[in-house]
């Protein structure tokens, strides 16, 4: 059995470009394990969503395969059943899972879609879908969650609301956030013995959606000399100084692992997606809306529907088929010929000046080893993550610069990054072509661990060549 243990550091929704490159000489303790490792872009699933993409890099399964496509999914064919993802929906053994069947004895907090708490040989704490640390159990073990309050006192497993025009108590939120996290890391670190440990800051995330257009001087909101300018970049200064006091207490078996599970870019506007259907003769209602509501509450007439779709930070096509939707109409061999058609509309779509916005569209089929559960029947890139989707209806437009579920400057962006560093052993420095689900078979084989037949990604060589 091998000694080495491995320490993930995972901060969602990091782009590889702050990192390696903007700010980097404002972050000592990232710098210097780049500076000593390897690091690189690490390609994200699609969509890069942070449910299912976490699971997918613990796993090493597509969303196909783990049959979640972001938090919102269809329960069922009936039009209106949604249902948000949660650890009950993942069905695939994570890097956890495997070694504590090995004995390994493991330390999880925060991970996407690790709530409600499944048992481990070790300790978990559950994610940001916890509804209520203090009314829900999100703790393995349970006592764990007594021990919880008895450190840190209430410990936030997310901002409260991060969709807020009230920037300075998102701060104070997301400051105080990270820092009883960190507070929680280091305290088990010291008192639970691992193997193996790992943990998600969600606060690089919020900052992100939440201030994003007060730093970017390419946003069409951005306003020179605004107050939260630099808020992002001080942000990232202070996680940086609590990362490196945590780097400082691991040992020369520990490898150290700093990922994100995709990155971030500017949000031009929103495409109204069912607005853009109904113009376009796909979608028909039976009554005009009572102004902007969702899709849901909207009176649509099956009966002369094609297709609708679902809103986020990427666009679900969802057809009508007939024998599969209650009240499908689209004959199934038709299929086909619609996704073609659809694609090929939506790729041409044009923003308000005019000129095409670079939309991209890919068939479930055609990006997964499989297709579990219900899969939109096409996934589309609106503007390539530049314009989000947005599924009301009611709009004057198809076109809207107002966030539908709250304000939010930004949208994902296909590569987030991972760096690694092995005290033993130079890194191999800049690494391309890097996958998200390389990461689990790297970290089973980083500790001596056999990579399952079934993982879709491979084993990185992250260490220079003899």
């Amino acid at each position: 059995m091998s000694d080495t243990k491995v320490f993930i550091i995972g901060l969602d929704c990091v782009p590889p470009e702050l990192v390696f490159d903007t700010w980097r000489a404002d972050l000592p303790a990232l710098s210097a394990l780049m500076s000593g490792g390897a690091y690189g872009p690490l390609k994200s699933i699609t969509p890069p969503i942070t449910v299912p993409a976490w699971m997918s890099m613990m796993t090493s399964k597509d969303p196909g395969t783990l049959g979640f496509y972001g938090f919102r999914n269809r329960g069922s064919r009936d039009y209106r059943d949604h249902k948000v993802a949660n650890s009950t929906w993942v069905h695939e053994d994570t890097v956890w899972d495997i070694l504590s069947r090995d004995g390994r004895q493991v330390v999880v907090v925060g991970v996407p879609a690790t709530y409600p708490p499944k048992p481990v040989n070790g300790s978990l704490v559950g994610c940001f879908l916890t509804p209520s640390v203090k009314q829900s159990q999100y703790t393995y073990p349970a006592g764990l969650k007594e021990e919880i309050a008895a450190v840190v006192g209430e410990y936030l497993v997310d901002v409260p609301d991060f969709r807020t025009e009230d920037k300075d108590y998102l701060l104070r939120q997301i400051y105080e956030m990270t820092d009883r996290r960190f507070e929680l890391i280091d305290y088990l670190m010291d008192v639970k013995p691992w193997d193996f440990f790992m943990f998600v800051e969600m606060g690089t995330d919020r900052i992100h959606h939440g201030l994003w257009q007060c730093w970017d001087r390419t946003h069409h909101k951005f306003v020179p000399g605004n107050p939260y300018e630099d808020a992002i970049r001080q942000y990232y200064i202070h996680l940086d100084g609590l990362i490196g006091g945590l780097v400082e207490k691991l040992d020369d078996q520990t490898v150290v692992l700093v990922v994100s599970d995709h990155g971030i870019k500017k949000m031009d506007g929103g495409i109204c997606f069912n607005e853009w259907l109904i113009r376009e003769g796909y979608l028909t209602l039976k009554a005009p809306p009572r102004g902007i509501m969702p899709i849901e509450q909207a009176e649509v007439d099956w009966s002369r529907t094609v297709a609708w779709g679902d809103g986020g930070y990427y666009g679900r096509l969802f057809l009508n088929v007939r024998g599969r939707e209650p009240e499908g109409i689209v004959e199934p061999e038709d299929v086909d010929r619609l996704k073609a058609e659809l694609t090929v509309k939506l790729e041409a779509l044009t923003g308000p000046d005019g000129r095409n916005i670079g939309t991209k569209v890919y068939r479930p089929e055609g990006v997964y080893r499989q297709v579990r559960n219900i899969a939109p029947d096409l996934i589309v890139y609106f503007g390539d993550l530049t314009w989000r989707s947005v599924g009301k209806v009611g709009f004057d437009s198809i076109y809207t610069f107002e966030n539908d579920t709250g304000p939010d400057d930004a949208n994902h962006a296909q590569y987030g990054m991972l760096i690694a560093r092995d005290p033993r052993r130079p890194g191999a420095g800049l690494v391309e072509g890097m996958d998200i689900l390389d990461v689990a078979p790297t970290v089973l084989a980083t500790m001596g661990l056999p990579v399952p037949e079934d993982m879709q990604g491979r084993p990185l060589r992250l260490t220079a060549l003899p």
